[in-house]
């Protein structure tokens, strides 16, 4: 709960926010409240919000927030990695 707290203060305070991943195990009920806690906080926030990961996609679906999120990607390390500014073989193909 006070990470949860925190990550809201840091959120609700952003322009942008990036979040790939859950936040834990979500696979089990007992350690999906922290990333559920975290997908309404995003969903909600005011930043332009990118989010990645194909479990993290799963989840905010099931939640219906899906459409609240600005940006989404299935692809939650190659989507860090192209923002980090790495080459992907998979649009230096399309080059």
């Amino acid at each position: 709960p006070d990470s949860n707290k925190l990550f809201a203060k840091v959120i609700n305070q952003a322009k942008m926010v990036i979040w790939n991943g859950p936040m834990g195990l979500i696979e089990a009920e007992k350690f999906v409240n922290g990333t559920k806690e975290l997908a309404q906080t995003v969903s909600q926030s005011s930043a332009f919000t990118v989010v990645g990961g194909g479990e993290t996609i799963v989840l905010l679906d099931k939640m219906g927030l899906l459409g609240k999120i600005n940006h989404v990607s299935t692809g939650g390390g190659a989507m860090l990695n192209f923002l980090a500014g790495e080459k992907l073989p998979g649009i230096e193909a399309l080059k």
